[in-house]
């Protein structure tokens, strides 16, 4: 049995589809009056009907809750989570959720005596970080590292869907300029969300994964401006482009994202990731197909 924590979300959905149509056994954690059936119909979650319908097994429970990851953890082999707080509220915050309800998810697995961990966390993670949400992720590391289970931290960059849908994709669904910080040429690591699907669905039984850090990359790596000149070629649309000065508010995106947006005007970021494709089997998609899909350009 393989228990996915975080299946409503976009990756740990689409993940879950995948397990099933590769016939596992999945089991899915559910919050009771979870958003995730709204939020479906804004191509922001996955629909937890759609799943149970497809063959997963529900368990209701919540991060926040240690007694039900203990019963969600009982005749578990394999842990997958990728539950997050992005894009929730109230008391779901990066300390409630990020941090000490994912620790209480792995001390709940081991106790349960779960064989294989897979934790989805980020690149660029450190205890010390400036941002909460990167050192949430570090001590997780940590505690999923020092619990003696088999585990497999996957280390994506920022995926497209999420960061190009919210800083490129809503102003230009809405036709609105597209707001950059700084000069918004700093070129960082973007991954398609399938090509971290494919690496979770791998990672369950591939022995390469186990005990393992595994940095996922892009074909390239990008900067804000190239993407938008991108989505220009493939959509053959002219975009207005809005420079704003570093630590500004980002219209129409999340806070967290909007002042993570001026961090990555400090650095770039850059990496190789033909050795881990060819151990894998996983080729990234290029920003190009990505762009052609997302903004509904055929092919």
């Amino acid at each position: 049995m393989i228990l996915v924590v975080g299946a409503t979300g976009l990756l740990g959905g689409s993940i879950t589809q995948q397990l099933l149509k590769k016939g596992e056994d999945v089991r899915i954690l559910i919050r009771q009056n979870s958003p995730s059936e709204e939020m479906a119909k804004q191509g922001l979650a996955t629909s937890a009907h759609l799943l149970i319908d497809a063959g997963a097994e529900p368990i209701y429970g919540d991060l926040k809750d240690p007694g039900s990851l203990v019963n969600a953890c009982l005749g578990v082999e394999t842990v997958i989570t990728t539950a997050n707080s992005i894009l929730r509220g109230g008391e779901d915050t990066i300390e409630s959720v990020d941090c000490r309800g994912t620790q209480e998810l792995i001390d709940a697995a081991q106790g349960a005596g779960v064989g294989h961990f897979i934790y989805t966390s980020a690149r660029g993670v450190h205890i010390d970080h400036p941002n909460p949400f990167f050192r949430a992720k570090a001590a997780c590391e940590e505690r999923l590292v020092a619990s003696g289970m088999n585990y497999t931290i996957l280390k994506p960059g920022m995926f497209m869907e999420v960061w190009i849908g919210a800083v490129v994709g809503i102003p230009f669904r809405s036709g609105l300029p597209i707001t950059l910080v700084g000069h918004g040429n700093h070129r960082h690591i973007f991954v398609a969300i399938k090509d971290v699907v494919d690496y979770a669905v791998t990672a369950v039984t591939h022995p390469a994964a186990h005990n393992a850090e595994v940095l996922i990359g892009g074909a390239h790596s990008y900067s804000w401006t190239q993407i938008v000149k991108t989505v220009e070629e493939v959509t053959g649309r002219s975009l207005q482009i809005n420079y704003a000065p570093l630590d500004s508010s980002v219209p129409l995106i999340p806070e967290v994202m909007s002042s993570m947006m001026s961090a990555l005007e400090m650095y770039d970021d850059e990496m190789d990731m033909r050795a881990t494709a060819a151990i894998y089997g996983i080729e990234p998609t290029p920003l190009e197909t990505f762009a052609e899909e997302f903004f509904g350009v055929p092919a």
